[in-house]
């Protein structure tokens, strides 16, 4: 997979973001320059700039900084783990490893403390580590299958 598809979300996110900027910026010249000469004075870029600059940040405060942190504090919390976006995992996971445990035996149980030694699995929730996909094509095959039995 290429650089730019890999990355093609933050890219477009970036380019609308620039896009807007420049058009606010663009169109409040206008407004600016408009106003002033309704005023009977000729516009000067150091006001306009310091007009720009309060009223970007002003909308930013109001809405994209907001914005930001309501996304960025839900995906901070969903990954980290609070009890709401963990208990389905959790649930799921206590059904498979019960599977492990009744098809497996003693292998069932080596095989999830290997796994659980592995993803550096504690008090019931995993760290991101290890996701290799050696262990991921190698879980399961020491453990003997109920039917072969």
């Amino acid at each position: 997979m290429s650089h730019f598809r890999r990355y093609a979300y933050a890219y477009i996110t970036i380019a609308f973001f620039l896009g807007s900027l420049i058009l606010h910026w663009v169109f409040g010249w206008y407004a600016y320059q408009d106003e002033a000469l309704q005023h009977g004075q000729s516009p000067e870029t150091g006001e306009y700039l310091h007009e720009m600059l309060r009223d970007t940040f002003e909308n930013w405060q109001s809405e994209f900084l907001q914005l930001l942190w309501q996304v960025m504090g839900l995906a901070y919390f969903l990954y980290v783990g609070s009890p709401a976006s963990q208990e389905n995992d959790d649930r799921m996971e206590a059904k498979i490893d019960a599977l492990i445990r009744i098809t497996g035996g003693a292998e069932g149980d080596k095989l999830l403390a290997d796994l659980d030694k592995h993803y550096l699995r504690e008090h019931g929730h995993a760290q991101p580590h290890g996701h290799d996909e050696e262990l991921a094509r190698g879980a399961g095959r020491n453990v003997r299958h109920v039917a072969a039995g």
